[in-house]
């Protein structure tokens, strides 16, 4: 090997990252929330870009026209939107009423007080009797007696510290017989091995009969986890689509949803008055804002362009997607369409991110139309998504008595959709399913 020192000239091709480049990429995979937010602080940056809103629309789901954009001052009666009521009245605001007709101590309702503001939307008690010794200054059979109090109030299990404490509090409050007693003594002593199903240790524990396990699980299938759920409403999240499919005379119309972005443009008298000073660090200074508006604007159009390439690939081999539903959707990897396209599978992802796609059939995230192809006994191909809801109805069929094992499931969609997957992708899907296996889902009457 030649180890001598010297110099060469070496001519090679690489990409450099540039500012730019790693801005159009950012644009490229922005939501338009996203997108909105980005460009009111560009503007905030550079006096020569002004963010225009007024073209943002809302969209009205019932009838899927636009609906001009109001002030705050303008009030609309007929607005629908306007008509969907919110709930005040919270968990902490229903304990707080029933506390204020018990005849307390002024201790105990500062106490109780204190317990009422650390719950969560669920119902469960965020602080421990040792907080509220410190917090208050009190004693621990203070805090526990106070506790005891709030857990006798209205919805049966608030103040639990656990699952296992709230389901035996509603169980403390219910009629007292053989099958509460039982559930008692299983959660109480036995907790974790009821839970994770290990019902035949349990039942050998117990001196009980597998039978007699499943009517206890059956019996604490009534109550509820989360008592204070009843009492939290989230705001609805509304989706405003980035594109939209249309069907007109027997074709696919695809157009952009542009309302739902900002529009940009130059200040030119800005730009004017200050190139008129003559001063060298102005010119600089308008020069470099004048470039950041311009890759901007071009960040913005290839960001369009590049995601209307990726929505009409996605209609031309999605037909029967776009006019029926999920259930026609066809394999389709972001590999395949980049591939076709002439771009990266990167490009095809930020593309595709956080972006949604309102057709015939309905609106969907764009990014959930990609599944893998699955081989099936006809020698052609199905997605993945076919494979799971194959899988889901399989399970739900069931004899619950005598549940399918993951190959069972592999035998009967070779026999009966004719799709050929391995045991270890039935489990795979299984549990993206949310199914449990058959051991947990075995019934015993």
């Amino acid at each position: 090997m030649d180890l001598k020192a010297g110099l060469w000239q070496k001519q090679t091709l690489k990409l450099a990252m540039t500012q730019e480049l790693t801005q159009a990429i950012a644009l490229l995979q922005y939501s338009s929330q996203e997108l909105a937010a980005f460009l009111e602080e560009k503007a905030s940056e550079n006096p020569l870009l002004q963010v225009d809103f007024k073209n943002i629309r809302t969209i009205d789901p019932r009838v899927g026209t636009k609906v001009k954009a109001r002030t705050p001052s303008e009030r609309d009666q007929k607005n629908w939107i306007d008509q969907i009521g919110e709930i005040p009245y919270s968990l902490q605001d229903h304990l707080r009423f029933q506390l204020n007709v018990l005849p307390l101590e002024k201790d105990e309702r500062r106490i109780i007080q204190f317990y009422i503001e650390n719950l969560d939307e669920n119902g469960y008690l965020g602080a421990t009797v040792q907080d509220a010794c410190v917090k208050l200054g009190i004693t621990e059979d203070e805090a526990e007696n106070a506790l005891v109090l709030l857990q006798g109030l209205e919805p049966s299990g608030v103040g639990a510290r656990s699952l296992q404490e709230c389901l035996l509090l509603q169980l403390q409050r219910m009629k007292p017989d053989k099958w509460n007693f039982l559930a008692q003594t299983v959660l109480e002593t036995h907790f974790m091995l009821f839970a994770e199903k290990k019902w035949k240790l349990l039942a050998k524990l117990l001196k009980l009969e597998l039978r007699e396990i499943q009517q206890t699980f059956d019996y604490i299938q009534v109550l509820d986890p989360r008592p204070g759920a009843a009492f939290y409403s989230e705001k609805a999240a509304y989706i405003v689509p980035d594109v939209i499919v249309r069907e007109e005379n027997g074709g696919l119309t695809i157009g952009m949803v542009d309302e739902t972005v900002p529009k940009i443009t130059f200040n030119e008298d800005y730009y004017r008055e200050l190139a008129a000073y003559g001063d060298h660090e102005v010119a600089r200074f308008l020069h470099e804002k004048q470039q950041d508006f311009q890759w901007i604007l071009k960040s913005l159009e290839q960001r369009r362009e590049t995601l209307m390439k990726v929505a009409i690939k996605i209609v031309e081999k999605q037909p029967g997607f776009i006019r029926q539903g999920r259930s026609f959707l066809k394999p389709m990897t972001m590999k395949e369409i980049a591939g076709e396209l002439g771009i990266h599978e990167s490009t095809v992802s930020r593309a595709v991110r956080e972006k949604y796609l309102q057709t015939p059939a309905g609106t969907f995230e764009m990014k959930s139309l990609f599944s893998s192809s699955i081989q099936t006994t006809e020698l052609e191909q199905t997605s993945s998504q076919h494979a799971k809801a194959a899988i889901a109805q399989l399970v739900q069929d069931e004899d619950k008595q005598k549940p399918l094992s993951d190959q069972d499931i592999v035998e009967l969609l070779s026999e009966r959709a004719g799709i050929v997957i391995s045991r270890r992708t039935v489990a795979k899907y299984r549990e993206q399913l949310g199914i449990a296996s058959s051991s947990k889902r075995k019934r015993f009457l």
